[in-house]
């Protein structure tokens, strides 16, 4: 089984590089922000509340992530080499939770993929991102907002898996298919 996080600000390429990772590797994508997505579009409650706060730029609360996470890993089959988790953990508190998640089903995470991209890079390309896609999340207000959420909550993350010793740092300036291949080299690697 081959369990990855791929971590990096918004931007980063997370989303291109895991739909790589999944044809390649034939891991189940699980995209918190794709989830909480469709819960918005489909105007549930839940939705209602994550739009809230994703247009102010802020993270959904722990406990409503570590639920759904909770319950999109135990809906994994067989069929699948393992998982990619796509924007899941963003605090501590979330990875310490799918430890134990992962745990209690005899699985651990093989590798943490952390892709870094200089801020400027960022911002360009979330903002040409918001003006093909129509992402409202995409301006220049919420994506500033974002990004210093995500360096003071999600950085820390870093070091929790650097203790673990399955944490590794991937250039994000690039071309995809040059970035893909450091990834590929590392799951392949670790998957020994």
């Amino acid at each position: 089984m081959i369990n990855v996080i791929i971590s990096g600000a918004p931007g980063s390429g997370k989303g291109t590089q895991s739909d790589l990772i999944v044809k390649n590797f034939r891991l189940k994508h699980l995209s918190t922000g794709d989830m909480l997505r469709n819960e918005i579009a489909a105007g549930t409650e839940l939705g209602k509340q994550v739009e809230k706060l994703v247009s102010g730029g802020l993270f959904v609360p722990d406990s409503i992530m570590i639920d759904i996470i909770a319950n999109a890993i135990q809906k994994v089959d067989n069929s699948y080499n393992g998982l990619i988790l796509d924007g899941f953990p963003r605090t501590v508190e979330q990875a310490q939770a799918l430890e134990t998640i992962l745990e209690q089903q005899g699985k651990k995470i093989t590798v943490f993929l952390d892709i870094h991209v200089d801020e400027a890079e960022l911002i360009e390309r979330l903002l040409k991102r918001g003006q093909i896609y129509g992402r409202t999340d995409d301006n220049l207000e919420t994506i500033k907002e974002r990004l210093k959420a995500y360096s003071s909550k999600t950085q820390p993350i870093s070091d929790f898996y650097k203790k673990k010793n399955n944490y590794y740092q991937i250039e994000g300036n690039g071309t995809i298919e040059e970035i893909y291949g450091k990834i590929e080299d590392i799951i392949t690697a670790c998957n020994l």
